[in-house]
């Protein structure tokens, strides 16, 4: 038999811990001396030990713990215990990785302040276009919320043209303003077409065709690489703006120039009109 400090050591938890799932009925001692109160524990206690340290990793409570472990939990619950468990953490990952996408996106523009060349910058009309678009509302207008929406919008509307026979003829735009009321971004994910305005009730689509008007002035900047790494870019447009006593008229629009299946070679030109 162990003592509770041994026994503590070999399963690489703590005195107090154990002392608790005493205290709880979860792991009792082998053995308890009756006049010193001390603990004993067998070898053989491990096994359970090391399943409630598993199943507390796994993010169960040490009530549902107990329950698995007496068998109060049948095979079929513990399964949907487990893919619960199994889809908070793939949830919690995600989560993570798009927060660390944020945190390089924000480094990278740090590192790149005073670096992009404002040269880059080109002011040009923007001709009027048709378009087929589906929209949806971001929460902010930061890369990380926009790019969740409008990716996945994008994916809808080709798939709708598939379906209606609609063949884009350039390059898809995304284009936004503030939702109504204010709460969040109304992102629109759009795509060229020669197709006429729907008027008619029968002639209607599962998207909608608007005409883009036209941007009289407006300051472009290519950007090469994924959209949630565009802050570069759009601060040295915005720079550019401000040093030239320009001022702004809106959100930029979003030209995907190149946006092929390796998100590190799109192209996009971001087009933000300038008033006056």
């Amino acid at each position: 038999m162990f003592i509770i400090g041994d026994f503590a050591r070999h399963g690489r938890v703590s005195v107090r811990m154990l002392r608790h799932y005493d205290a709880i009925g979860l792991l009792r001692p082998a053995h308890v001396d009756p006049a010193s109160g001390y603990r004993f524990y067998e070898a053989g206690q491990l096994a359970r030990l090391n399943r409630i340290t598993a199943l507390k990793d796994l993010g169960f409570t040490l009530r549902q713990v107990r329950e698995v472990l007496d068998g109060r939990v049948s095979a079929e619950e513990l399964r949907g215990m487990l893919r619960l468990r199994q889809a908070e953490l793939e949830a919690a990952v995600a989560a993570a990785t798009a927060r660390l996408a944020q945190v390089e996106a924000r480094l990278h523009a740090i590192e790149s302040e005073g670096h992009m060349n404002t040269d880059d910058v080109v002011v040009k009309r923007i001709p009027a276009v048709r378009v087929a678009e589906l929209s949806a509302v971001a929460r902010s207008y930061e890369p990380e919320d926009i790019g969740p929406v409008v990716g996945p919008l994008f994916d809808e509307l080709c798939r709708r043209l598939g379906e209606a026979g609609v063949t884009a003829v350039g390059p898809g735009i995304a284009y936004y303003e503030d939702a109504p009321g204010g709460d969040g971004i109304l992102a629109h994910a759009a795509m060229p077409v020669a197709v006429p305005v729907a008027v008619a009730p029968g002639d209607r689509h599962d998207f909608a065709v608007v005409d883009l008007p036209a941007i009289e002035r407006a300051a472009t900047i290519v950007h090469r690489g994924p959209m949630d790494d565009v802050l570069p870019a759009a601060q040295t447009l915005a720079r550019w703006i401000a040093d030239g006593g320009h001022r702004s008229a809106g959100y930029a629009r979003e030209l995907y120039l190149e946006a092929g299946e390796d998100p590190a070679r799109w192209v996009t030109e971001l087009q933000e009109p300038l008033a006056g």
